[in-house]
């Protein structure tokens, strides 16, 4: 990589860091290219250089952090060897650090901005979230199957799981409380808890 590539590379990381920020801070049909610039501190033709319009800028904020979450546990759709205890740890871990370490962009995952991508783009993302809920439920069901969790409706378990690690962005703060690493330990074992105690709940079917 040259020199002038991987500066190019940094001033495009660091303009969508400064993106992700304004996203959430004043909401994303209230940020325009300007405001991103003067955060950035340069002229909005140089956002330009860079990004199309807003609307390539939100999408690549979305799909950094989507292919963060989903690049890392790729393999657990199709890996039949390792214990289903160990591949979930490994997907509330990955999911958590990478959710906390985007804290300030609560809100842009799971459906709060499709609507401003275009179909095309919208599609993209929409099919890194089905992959990551189709790993999850794969390996909750591998669980079932070994007999470490009692049966349970494990869509509703991948939903609730992902909520779980979502809505800690808005409450968790590294230097108060639990760490990182501590938390996605508890996450994991109240999983466990809850699943291994499962009765097969399915909404519609609790008696009066």
């Amino acid at each position: 990589m040259t020199e002038n590539a991987s500066k190019s590379g940094f001033q495009k990381a660091k303009m969508l860091n400064v993106a992700r920020r304004l996203f959430w801070q004043k909401g994303y049909n209230a940020t325009g290219m300007r405001d991103i610039a003067k955060a950035y501190g340069c002229r909005p033709a140089n956002i330009y250089n860079f990004f199309a319009n807003k609307e390539d800028i939100l999408f690549q904020v979305l799909r950094e952090e989507m292919e963060k979450i989903v690049d890392p546990i790729r393999h657990l759709e199709d890996d039949s060897k390792t214990p289903p205890l160990e591949q979930l740890r490994e997907i509330i871990h990955v999911h958590l650090k990478i959710t906390l370490s985007y804290r300030r962009s609560a809100g842009l995952l799971f459906d709060a901005t499709l609507d401003k991508l275009s179909p095309p783009r919208r599609k993209i993302i929409v099919e890194y979230r089905d992959l990551y809920d189709r790993i999850l439920r794969k390996v909750v069901e591998r669980g079932i199957d070994a007999g470490y969790f009692n049966p349970i409706d494990v869509k509703l378990v991948g939903f609730m799981i992902a909520s779980m690690i979502t809505r800690s962005r808005v409450w968790f703060h590294p230097k108060k409380g639990a760490s990182v690493d501590e938390l996605a330990d508890f996450i994991f074992r109240f999983t466990c808890n809850g699943l291994m105690g499962a009765d097969d709940f399915r909404p519609g079917t609790a008696s009066d």
